[in-house]
């Protein structure tokens, strides 16, 4: 009789000491989770609708979550690629990385696409940096022939070479609707709640302008010569016509693709105030709509200022 007690013993302190730790490390990410203490943590939400009678589509990340799919999105277009090769290259990143930007994988795999540097992807440094490293997705992606007709797991297992290619096909929902928000195509769509936290300070319009040309490449701003005044804290971004003739308007489309990624870096840069057309977002209630005869709003540019 005791030799069986003795190990039901051990199997119940295992389990116990198992449910401690499971229960500790629940109540440390849920203080993590809203550590502002609000009811309205740090995140960010894209929503839209499917049609006018359609079901609402809602995909919610974290606001570093945010920024990596910014930046994916902005190299894709940047790039001429159309918004099929982006909902694929998020896709692939949600799968590898859930959109996350890290140091370790399978083997030497590496940031947002796991790729690795023995594969010729590049070197450590180069793969993490999510600029470098969507580029060199789409770059490869390119070389896929008809990848925008084929199923978004043929065309990523074409770029990604996985053991596991199907895996993919369950993000598509999630990355189509964030390429619909990023690309501009879903006005409004995107919404985040950066901290509240002041202890940052204020922020830096010269990083914004900085970070702006990294993504979008340095035609995203103009000249020196040709940039008209602007307020210290104001990143003022035009909007290019859809074509020469002076009378088109402004793209609407470009307009709010340079709006959601400023929305989406709020926190990383400390954006309060992003304003386009009608509209115009504020980190503490989100979007709103304004008179278009209103100071800050205005067809032809997005406004982005940060904190002072």
């Amino acid at each position: 009789m005791s030799r069986t007690a003795s190990p039901r013993r051990r199997r119940l302190f295992r389990y116990g000491a198992a449910f401690a730790v499971l229960a500790a490390l629940g109540g440390y990410l849920a203080v993590q989770y809203d550590s502002s203490g609000s009811k309205n943590p740090p995140r960010c939400v894209v929503e839209a609708k499917d049609g006018d009678e359609g079901e609402t589509q809602r995909y919610e990340m974290s606001l570093a979550q945010a920024v990596n799919a910014a930046t994916i999105s902005a190299v894709g277009t940047t790039r001429g690629m159309p918004e099929r090769a982006v909902t694929i290259a998020l896709a692939t990143a949600l799968q590898e990385s859930t959109l996350r930007n890290i140091d370790y994988g399978d083997r030497d795999s590496l940031g947002l696409f796991q790729q690795r540097p023995s594969q010729g992807w590049g070197k450590p440094a180069q793969l993490m940096d999510p600029v470098y490293s969507a580029g060199e997705f789409y770059d490869h992606l390119a070389e896929v022939p008809g990848y925008s007709r084929l199923p978004l797991t043929v065309a990523a297992q074409r770029v990604q070479r996985s053991g596991f290619p199907q895996a993919y096909a369950k993000h598509e929902p999630d990355a189509a609707l964030l390429a619909a928000a990023l690309t501009g195509r879903r006005p409004a769509s995107l919404n985040c709640t950066p901290s509240t936290a002041t202890a940052e300070g204020p922020g830096d319009a010269g990083q914004v302008r900085a970070e702006l040309v990294r993504a979008f490449g340095k035609d995203v701003l103009p000249t020196a010569k040709t940039a008209g005044a602007s307020a210290a804290s104001t990143v003022s971004v035009p909007v290019p016509a859809t074509s020469a003739r002076a009378e088109d308007k402004a793209s609407p489309r470009r307009g709010w693709e340079l709006a959601h990624w400023a929305v989406a870096q709020s926190e990383a840069l400390r954006i309060e105030r992003v304003s386009y057309a009608d509209r115009v977002w504020d980190a503490g209630t989100g979007w709103r709509t304004e008179d278009a005869k209103g100071k800050e709003t205005g067809t032809a540019a997005v406004r982005i200022q940060v904190v002072q």
